[in-house]
C-alpha cells in the first residue's frame, strides 16, 4: 500500500512494510527508494545502493503511549498539521495531552514541544 510521495526524493513513493522488532510486529512507513537490511532483526541499516533515507516506524512515539496510524503519516507526507494525544502517568495519575508532531528526517518524526493544544 502506498501513503503518498516521498518529501525527501523526487520519485520515491512512501509503503507500508511489515516488520518484526524485538518479537513483535510493527509497521515501517519507508520510501520505495529506501532498502532496509538487518543482521538480528532490531537494528535496521540502509543497503549499499539505497538512493533515500525517509522512514517513520509505527512504533515511533511508543515512550508517550502512542502509535502512528497511516492516515496519520499520510496526512505528514500531504503537509497537513498533524495532532496526537499521548498518554502518561505522573504521580500514579494517568494523563492524556495532545501535541503536533512533524516529519524530521533523522528520527522519522518529531513532537512539537512548545506549542500547547487546547482541548
Amino acid at each position: 500500500m502506498m501513503l503518498g510521495k516521498c518529501p525527501y526524493c523526487e520519485d520515491g513513493q512512501i509503503e507500508v512494510r511489515k516488520k518484526e522488532v524485538n518479537g513483535k510486529k510493527v509497521e515501517l512507513y519507508a520510501c520505495s527508494n529506501a532498502k532496509w537490511y538487518s543482521e538480528d532483526g532490531e537494528l535496521f541499516e540502509l543497503t549499499a545502493d539505497a538512493t533515500c533515507d525517509f522512514r517513520i516506524w509505527q512504533n515511533a512515539l511508543r515512550k508517550y503511549g502512542k502509535y502512528l496510524k497511516q492516515r496519520e503519516v499520510r496526512a505528514l507526507l500531504n503537509g497537513e498539521d498533524v495532532m496526537v494525544t499521548f498518554h502518561s502517568k505522573k504521580y500514579k495519575e494517568k494523563i492524556t495531552y495532545q501535541k503536533y508532531i512533524t516529519l524530521n528526517q533523522e528520527y522519522g518524526v518529531s513532537v512539537i514541544w512548545d506549542i500547547d493544544v487546547e482541548e
